[in-house]
């Protein structure tokens, strides 16, 4: 198996948990917050099926792995805009909740 198929297989695993999370906050508040870190998953989750789409060679004319390319600039702000909006929006939700909802202690 490719290193860069094993790698996004691996990593899809806990990113998929985090969008699964984040819908579910987003069907059930409807704010800002969960709206951004819904995006932030999703922008990840993009990035894991970018490299297994390199790793598999799916759409050539994107020139995975070349600097410059498409699938370059692609795979990039996917990176830049998950991990800025995931943990973003997932602080504000936490700052917006009132003291002592959403602990079971």
């Amino acid at each position: 198996m490719n290193g860069t198929l094993l790698r996004s297989a691996i990593a899809f695993v806990p990113l998929s948990a985090l969008l699964r999370y984040s819908v579910a906050a987003f069907v059930e508040r409807r704010t800002v917050p969960s709206m951004l870190q819904l995006i932030g998953a999703a922008c990840l989750v993009l990035v894991v099926l970018t490299h297994v789409a390199e790793a598999l060679h799916l759409f050539p004319a994107m020139r995975w792995g070349e600097p410059d390319s498409p699938g370059h600039y692609l795979d990039l702000f996917g990176a830049v805009l998950g991990v800025t909006f995931a943990p973003v929006g997932y602080i504000l939700q936490r700052r917006a909740r009132p003291r002592g909802q959403g602990s079971s202690a």
